[in-house]
């Protein structure tokens, strides 16, 4: 169960929640952006309200261990997301948290009043333009998204020999046998 600070509690069993994003990615350049209608300073980092989010994915919560894909989508006018997909931002980090206002409309900065909605890393990066609009589409998949993959490691002397000439633990293998192992949930 996700426990929150007094103050979001507070807010949660008196009034009307309304938050706001912080979007962390760690490309070339790191970029903090927040869907709030002016700059938010959070844990030392300033979140630039003009930095062009457009779309987030509404937070989604899985009591499953899944490959959930997660969407960000930012206005691209000036070409800078163009610049980093060319310089491949696959695999790079994106962080989601999600912050509150107060009562009085202002926002709660504090590190306890803010939540981790998704951390993943970027899957499928495109660029959307029908000439009205360019947008960057950042798609993420969760750290769980290895799980279909398959690697392959021959099990023979010569076979060890090629990762580390000075271990013997493949030493007493004399054929080569292929084994398929199944791991996780059967």
């Amino acid at each position: 169960m996700r426990t929150f600070s007094s103050a979001i509690q507070t807010l949660i069993n008196n009034e009307t929640i309304k938050f706001f994003f912080l979007i962390e990615l760690n490309f070339a350049q790191d970029y903090y952006v927040t869907s709030h209608s002016s700059d938010i300073v959070y844990d030392g980092q300033t979140y630039l309200a003009d930095g062009g989010l457009f779309e987030v994915d509404s937070p989604r919560f899985s009591s499953t261990v899944d490959r959930e894909s997660y969407r960000v989508v930012i206005a691209d006018a000036a070409n800078q997301m163009l610049s980093e997909f060319k310089n491949n931002v696959v695999g790079k980090d994106i962080t989601v948290k999600v912050g509150f206002l107060d009562s009085n409309g202002l926002p709660l900065t504090s590190t306890a009043d803010v939540i981790h909605i998704y951390k993943g890393f970027v899957d499928s990066p495109s660029i959307s333009n029908d000439f009205e609009e360019k947008l960057a589409v950042i798609e993420g998949t969760s750290p769980m998204s290895d799980l279909d993959s398959v690697n392959v490691f021959y099990t023979s002397k010569d076979g060890m020999d090629q990762k580390d000439i000075t271990d013997t633990s493949f030493d007493q293998i004399y054929g080569d046998r292929e084994i398929t192992i199944k791991w996780g949930k059967v």
